[in-house]
């Protein structure tokens, strides 16, 4: 496998906006379960990512980057709660390979530097939702994580496709 780092990053420069807008987009037009149902342009999803990005900014999420070979390859975000009785867990969220670099076990690398970051921030839990039929709790259960609950009818895809979320989580 070609070189692949994970890191959190604290600072968005133009640069890689662009490659995080164009990766979401990519992602959602493939058929990715991240927040968002094809078919979309980046229009559509610049919003949401400037969004996400103040609340990097003011520390109130952790954006980790997967970049391979240099290339962003990847990204998650860690949201943080402001609630002084649930700081010692966040929810991770967008988890997503750009379809190009996908089948080659990058998000196993991924979700790997997302629980480091989350250790080296001090987090013992991690909570994270998936769509129904798409099959990634099975991903997640490789790393321990446990479903503990379902909200029926939670997301909406279209007219008559409503699916549940799924809750799950681990402890670091």
């Amino acid at each position: 496998m070609p070189s692949a780092v994970v890191t959190a990053v604290d600072v968005v420069d133009a640069g890689l906006r662009r490659e995080l807008l164009a990766c979401w987009t990519e992602v959602t037009n493939s058929g990715g379960a991240v927040g968002f149902v094809p078919p979309v342009t980046e229009d559509d999803v610049a919003p949401v990512l400037d969004a996400l990005l103040d609340r990097v900014r003011q520390g109130r999420e952790r954006l980790v980057v997967l970049t391979e070979d240099g290339a962003l390859a990847g990204w998650a975000v860690l949201s943080l709660s402001l609630s002084p009785l649930r700081r010692h867990w966040a929810t991770v969220l967008r988890v997503q390979v750009h379809p190009g670099r996908q089948g080659r076990g990058l998000g196993r690398v991924l979700l790997s530097g997302v629980h480091a970051v989350a250790r080296d921030s001090g987090l013992e839990m991690l909570h994270l939702t998936v769509r129904e039929g798409f099959g990634l709790e099975r991903f997640y259960a490789q790393w321990g994580y446990r479903e503990f609950g379902r909200m029926p009818g939670a997301i909406r895809l279209g007219p008559g496709d409503d699916r549940e979320e799924v809750h799950l989580f681990v402890r670091l």
